[in-house]
């Protein structure tokens, strides 16, 4: 039994899973908040900071889980390049949530993509890889049904070919640079990304091509001042690093600290300043510079102690990385499962009752259809029965009326027999008077047939189909056998002798192939 409180805690949950499911799985776009924190995040960070924390307040109230989740991500990006990867890592790890809550699965690609970031900035490549390669299979399974574009797998793609590229994997690198590549010609014989482009200029110098790395570079550089100059932290370093491998190192100590001011200038990529205070101490130490390496030795130093020291409230993050998102998701599961139960036994309770209802309904159903069947059939054989009897009924009539025809014909032969044998009476005046009412074989034989059609319609139709060489004489005969008339009977209402009556029903028994057994009468009464 399930405690009043815990039962309402449940439906809290669900409660609010659903609301957050009607936002779920849209494109992303942009916001006001968003938009205003980009204007102010090169200059007043902190405002910027205020804006996309308004947004988060605002979107949570309005259960918009689309923008709620934007603004996350987006304010989490703004700390991991101040490097404040703590709380970079809470906003990621609530977004996470949402997205997994929501069911949104091009949510939870950006963030597995963003928490990836995260953790090559930590310099966990095997974290890192992980999270990128979780966020590359979404990303495909999303394409492959048609919710994202293909340029979604090229910033996948780029963000691997950093991980490898920040951790001296080349090979690695150069291979996912190339699936940069293939992937765009794909969109487009002829789209070009200049991130991609810095990376390739980056990967000639290491393969000796310097001149083609610094043109390549150069290009990029050109494009970065105008389009988005705070990237060009990132492409001075990588300059450094080819006039570096090249050997002119004074060029590679300016381009080092254009890297600097840039990442100071717009509060973006910072984790390249430790990358330039490392590569600047190392330089000046080889030139013997001591007292500038010393300096740079020491920023690297105080960086990295402030996020990664033991002091350092990013440290503690380091080991509650994989801890929080766990139990957090744990004490999820737990709930839901409860919620789950709770539905499924509600579901088995319901499918019980469906079950019996559906079994008596079968039930109910097939007594009807055996009912509705054999009331149908005692219709149809009452029906049946009844134009049988009528059918006879008018048979019988047909037979009297054809036997009062004999009948006349036989007692105005026996009249005229009689007074031919009288010599008083005019024979002759007598004998033209009863020709009068005296009707023919023929005429007799047609009133009959005309009668016996009208009762008895598919006869006729019948015996020709199955007996097609059958003549005129044999179906007068076939008739008249049906009605049950005797040879006499037979001979005076065809107006021939009984013996060709015999003759005729004998051709007759061989025309319809009977055995000798089998009996005439009877066969007609089949048809």
């Amino acid at each position: 039994m399930i405690k009043r409180p815990r039962l309402l805690k449940m439906l809290s949950v669900v409660f609010l899973f659903i609301c957050l499911c009607a936002n779920a799985q849209e494109p992303y776009g942009t916001n006001k908040y968003i938009e205003k924190a980009n204007q102010l995040t090169a200059k007043k960070l902190d405002s910027a900071i205020y804006y996309l924390k308004a947004g988060i307040d605002y979107y949570s109230k309005q259960k918009d889980t689309i923008n709620l989740i934007n603004n996350l991500c987006q304010l989490s990006g703004v700390y991991d390049n101040v490097l404040d990867y703590g709380k970079s890592y809470d906003g990621y790890w609530e977004a996470l949530i949402l997205a997994d809550l929501s069911d949104d699965d091009i949510s939870k690609s950006r963030i597995y993509q963003e928490l990836g970031w995260l953790y090559t900035a930590y310099r966990r490549e095997e974290e890192s890889l992980r999270y990128f390669n979780m966020s590359l299979k979404l990303k495909k399974k999303l394409f492959k049904e048609k919710k994202i574009s293909r340029d979604y797998l090229v910033s996948n793609y780029f963000a691997i070919v950093n991980c490898y590229r920040v951790n001296h994997n080349y090979v690695m690198a150069k291979t996912y640079l190339d699936s940069c590549e293939l992937s765009l010609k794909k969109i487009d014989p002829n789209k070009k990304s200049y991130y991609v482009e810095t990376e390739k200029g980056y990967f000639d110098a290491v393969a000796g091509n310097y001149d083609n790395a610094l043109s390549t570079l150069n290009d990029t550089k050109l494009f970065f001042e105008q389009k988005s100059p705070s990237y060009l932290t990132v492409v001075h370093f990588l300059m450094g690093e080819v006039h570096k491998l090249k050997g002119n190192l004074e060029e590679a100590i300016m381009h080092y600290k254009e890297s600097l001011r840039f990442s100071e200038m717009y509060n973006k990529h910072l984790g390249y300043k430790l990358f330039n205070y490392e590569v600047l101490s190392q330089i000046y130490y080889n030139q013997n510079n001591y007292k500038e390496a010393f300096f740079y030795k020491n920023k690297a130093q105080e960086l990295n102690e402030s996020i990664f020291g033991r002091k350092s409230k990013n440290h503690k993050h380091l080991f509650e990385i994989k801890d929080r998102y766990r139990l957090q998701k744990e004490k999820e599961k737990a709930l839901l499962k409860e919620v789950r139960i709770e539905k499924l036994e509600d579901q088995k309770r319901i499918g019980f009752l469906q079950n019996i209802l559906m079994g008596v309904v079968v039930v109910f159903m097939f007594l009807y259809g055996f009912l509705l069947f054999r009331n149908l059939r005692r219709k149809h054989k009452l029906e049946k029965q009844k134009t049988n009897e009528v059918m006879m009924l008018k048979n019988r009539e047909l037979t009297a009326s054809a036997l009062q025809l004999i009948e006349k014909e036989e007692f105005i032969a026996k009249l005229k027999q009689n007074i031919s044998k009288s010599d008083a009476i005019d024979a002759k005046a007598i004998h033209n008077m009863l020709k009068g009412f005296q009707n023919s074989p023929g005429g007799n034989w047609k009133e009959f047939e005309a009668r016996f059609t009208s009762i008895n319609q598919s006869f006729y139709e019948k015996i020709r189909s199955k007996y097609p060489d059958l003549g005129q004489t044999d179906l007068k005969l076939c008739a008249l056998v049906k009605l049950g008339f005797s040879s006499k009977e037979m001979s005076s209402l065809l107006g021939i002798t009984i013996e060709s009556v015999h003759t005729s029903r004998y051709r007759l028994r061989k025309k319809l192939k009977l055995e000798k057994g089998e009996n005439l009468i009877d066969f007609m009464s089949t048809i």
